[in-house]
């Protein structure tokens, strides 16, 4: 069931959360019960240029975990709950050919870190270090894993991708920012989005906060 406890990120960063643009503080709460938190925007671009990688992203795709291809001018729409004190979220990406569903669930580890499970069933795990500079929220990894069937194998920092996110306000367009990159040692960036919303919070039609 969606509940009131603090927000993944908000557990993470602690008296850090002062420093946050007061929208993305009302963005990083927790979602009330019932409620359903709603981000409509545009993704500049998103995907990879690099075609040799595009195979493998289309097995991933078909799990909900990383789009395959390269893409520009992409609408799309947000969809976060809070359950158990996990974020939970569904990003539908509006593409020509149809929607695809990227679904993700956050939750805080008590060393101040968030982990990111990507996927359903999951199948890419990352973990990050929270922190906040100019209003906005930043996010580096300092581990990922992927899951084989029932293992799970943690990447070797070597040739561990180090995937930064950024979470951003614009005052002046009153939209939300969000820019994700994610850089492998030896080959530079191989996966990219970048995109602005709006966000709101409404009650769910069903009153339950299920209707994602």
């Amino acid at each position: 069931m969606p509940d009131t406890a603090p927000s993944p990120y908000l557990r993470a960063l602690g008296t850090g959360r002062a420093g946050l643009h007061p929208n993305l503080s009302t963005y990083f709460e927790a979602v009330p019960p019932g409620g359903i938190g709603i981000g409509e925007g545009v993704f500049q671009r998103a995907g990879t240029r690099r075609r040799w990688l595009w195979p493998v992203y289309r097995m991933l795709q078909a799990r909900g975990a990383v789009l395959a291809g390269w893409h520009e001018d992409v609408p799309f729409t947000v969809r976060n709950r809070t359950v158990d004190g996990s974020a939970v979220a569904r990003r539908t990406f509006h593409l020509p050919e149809g929607d695809w569903v990227m679904r993700d669930v956050v939750s805080a580890r008590a060393n101040g870190t968030v982990v990111d499970q990507l996927g359903e069933p999951q199948m890419v795990a990352a973990a990050f270090r929270v922190r906040v500079e100019a209003g906005a929220l930043l996010l580096r990894s300092t581990a990922v894993g992927i899951r084989v069937g029932r293992l799970r194998i943690r990447m070797p920092k070597a040739i561990s991708p180090v995937i930064r996110l950024r979470e951003s306000f614009d005052d002046a367009t009153r939209r939300q920012r969000v820019e994700l990159s994610v850089d492998v040692p030896l080959l530079g960036r191989v996966y990219e989005y970048d995109g602005t919303f709006a966000y709101r919070v409404e009650q769910s039609a069903d009153g339950t906060g299920e209707s994602v």
